[in-house]
Formats: structure tokens, C-alpha cells, sequence
């Protein structure tokens, strides 16, 4: 298969997964700096993952994010809630039309390569709480990328109906170790074991029928 996709990659258990399962097709990758907690964690493994398997990789600041947004995702750690990775709890994490800003850059990196695809790992699970990973935004966003590049760029997000348990199904299926990425939104030293998305991540992982080798302060 040809090399004919941009992948958007976080560093994250769902971007890491496609990463390797498209990775024929995977011409190369960006991420993205925009000033959460967990970014410098994220983007450490996004570049491991990229060295190993030989796709570029390219890292691009969006600080004015983390300055004129608000969100917990950027307030530090003691923002993050803990607790079930539910709309009602998470929604603090909703940091303002990020997707849709990420995959706009995409898109233009798609074009300006010759590249005809950009690929983006959401997910089932976050429907009720980020409107920017949505089947509805996905569709529109794929007919503005579409009809406004030259190349016709289209939007592939083939988790969208996907859990994460599923998507991590995917993974043990490609021998991927979990342990190589990261989803707490604190940031710290180690997954801190507690907060919506180290929950969310716990419980995919035991449904894949993974033996979790992440480190968990509690």
C-alpha cells in the first residue's frame, strides 16, 4: 500500500495503536505542543513510537492554546478530576475546538506533502464529552478539508465507533506494550491511577485482557 496518509499522534494509547495497525500507509506524523500537563509525557513516546518504526515525525507549538484557553487540561495537575470518565465529571477537560485546530494544520501539511488522508484516533468513548471527536464533526470536517485543498484531502477516522477497550484489542493483536504510553491528563511522574482517563484506560486495558504494565501511584 502506498504511503498516502498524515497521522495525528499524541502519544496516547488510541493514536499509538493506529500508528502501528496503518503504519503502511502512514507517511508521517504530527504532533502537537499546546501546553498540557501531560503533554511532555505524551510527546516522548509519540517520538519513540515514530524512531521505531521509521515514520517522520514533526512537533509543532501551539502555546497560544495554554494562554488564551481555559481548560483543567491546562491549569496544572491539581485541576484534573478524579473519578469515572463520565460528561459530567470530564467536561472540564474540554479544551476549546482542539481537534478541529490540530486537524486544520493537518490538513494543510497533507496537501503541502502530496498526501491524501489525515488520520485521527478518536474514539466512541469520548462522544458525550468532546464535541470535536464526534461522528457529526468528523463528517464535516472531512467535506472542509475536502473542498478546501487542491489535493481534495480526506479526514479516515477508523476508531470512531470503537471503545477503547476495542481499540486496545487492536493493539494486543499487534503486540503493541501498553506501558509505552500515556493517558493521565496529571502529567506526573507516573499515571497517577485516580483520574478519569488513568480509570478509562485501566478498565480498556482489563476488558482487552492485557496485563497492565503501567506504573500507578495508587
Amino acid at each position: 500500500m502506498a504511503k498516502d496518509a498524515i497521522l495525528v499522534l499524541s502519544g496516547g494509547l488510541d493514536s499509538t495503536t493506529m500508528l502501528y495497525e496503518y503504519r503502511e500507509r502512514i507517511a508521517m506524523a504530527v504532533s502537537f505542543h499546546y501546553g498540557s500537563n501531560h503533554n511532555d509525557k505524551e510527546l516522548a513516546f509519540a517520538k519513540l513510537h515514530c524512531e521505531r518504526l521509521g515514520v517522520p515525525h514533526i512537533i509543532i507549538p501551539l502555546g497560544f492554546m495554554k494562554e488564551h484557553f481555559q481548560s483543567s487540561l491546562l491549569a496544572g495537575a491539581e485541576a484534573i478530576p478524579e473519578g469515572n470518565y463520565d460528561e459530567q465529571n470530564m467536561k472540564s477537560t474540554v479544551v476549546p475546538f482542539r481537534n478541529g485546530i490540530m486537524l486544520s494544520i493537518a490538513a494543510g501539511l497533507a496537501e503541502n506533502n502530496g498526501l491524501q488522508y489525515v488520520m485521527y484516533a478518536n474514539h466512541s468513548g469520548d462522544h458525550a464529552i468532546y464535541p470535536d471527536c464526534r461522528p457529526e464533526f468528523t463528517e464535516a470536517m472531512n467535506a472542509a478539508m475536502h473542498a478546501g485543498t487542491w489535493n481534495n484531502v480526506e479526514l479516515l477516522s477508523p476508531y470512531t465507533n470503537l471503545t477503547k477497550a476495542e481499540i486496545a484489542a487492536h493493539g494486543k493483536a499487534l503486540g503493541i506494550d501498553y506501558s509505552e504510553t500515556w493517558s493521565c491528563y496529571k502529567g506526573g511522574e507516573h499515571h497517577c491511577g485516580v483520574c478519569g482517563t488513568c480509570r478509562e484506560r485501566i478498565e480498556a486495558l482489563k476488558e482487552a485482557g492485557i496485563k497492565d504494565k503501567t506504573i500507578y501511584d495508587k
